[in-house]
């Protein structure tokens, strides 16, 4: 059997095995995003049940100007291979791809439509599969000021790649200003904390040991509220997931860091929790 390295990859290239996959937050359509890595991720990995959490496409960036490269139909195609070769996938709507809610309860080329799951662990604990935002305040409340951030993000995107290659004139390390920014709209309107909280009393309202979610692109895990709260992160800038191991167990996957070569490498890059 070949070993495993630090992020449980197999040293010979082969493919990790796990039982649940979730991931979010890929935003197909908007032009600075982690597709293939992605691809990169999705090849080294293989699941009986893949989670798509939510916010895939970007509807709302293809609304404005479509944009659809090569590289998303290579996602596309990777993942119905997947479902061919047995692997349940759920995808849950999202604020982003929203139309999809129209489309609720059906299935395309095997992958099946959902607002909301209860995925049960190989331990017998149950788990609500939510995008989140019908539990984000700006979302529900003000969806107009929603798209302002939206396009506010993208902005930042845009200028990142120029700052940090100053930074890297500098001899700085890399700096991420949509992130920057994205954390003190979120921290001014108090959005983040409320929306953990929310989701944990959703979960506890459902009878649940725990909720797995996207939307905030913050991939997390905790017990802050009583209730283990788990976020997939995000494939714009973080490249985030979550595995579900064969004993039921949980660990938070940083992507960048695990694909890193090992002299760059920032810890493990996966977090375990149960």
């Amino acid at each position: 059997m070949a070993e495993m390295d630090a992020a449980g990859i197999k040293e010979d290239g082969g493919v990790r095995h796990v039982r649940a996959l979730f991931f979010s937050d890929v935003h197909l359509g908007m032009q600075a995003i982690q597709v293939e890595e992605l691809l990169k991720f999705l090849a080294v990995h293989d699941a009986d049940t893949i989670y798509i959490v939510g916010d895939l496409i970007d509807g709302w960036r293809l609304q404005k100007e479509w944009n659809w490269p090569s590289e998303y139909d290579a996602l596309a195609n990777a993942l119905l291979a997947k479902a061919r070769a047995g692997a349940r996938i759920v995808y849950l709507a999202g604020n982003h791809d929203e139309f999809l809610r129209d489309y609720l309860g059906t299935y395309f080329g095997g992958v099946e439509i959902v607002d909301r799951m209860i995925h049960i662990t190989a331990d017998g604990k149950r788990y609500l599969v939510i995008h989140g935002d019908q539990f984000d305040v700006v979302v529900a409340n003000a969806k107009w000021l929603a798209h302002i951030g939206d396009w506010a993000y993208n902005f930042a995107l845009t200028i990142n790649s120029p700052i940090n290659w100053v930074r890297r004139r500098m001899g700085l390390s890399y700096w991420s200003l949509s992130a920057w920014a994205k954390q003190k709209v979120k921290s001014a309107v108090s959005v983040m904390g409320r929306f953990e909280e929310a989701l944990s009393l959703e979960a506890r309202n459902s009878k649940v040991e725990g909720v797995i979610c996207g939307h905030i692109h913050q991939a997390a895990m905790h017990h802050k509220f009583g209730i283990h709260y788990i976020n997939s992160g995000d494939w714009v800038e973080s490249c985030t997931a979550i595995v579900e191991e064969h004993d039921g167990g949980f660990e938070l996957i940083r992507w960048k860091d695990v694909s890193a070569p090992p002299r760059k490498r920032r810890g493990l890059g996966r977090l375990r929790a149960s």
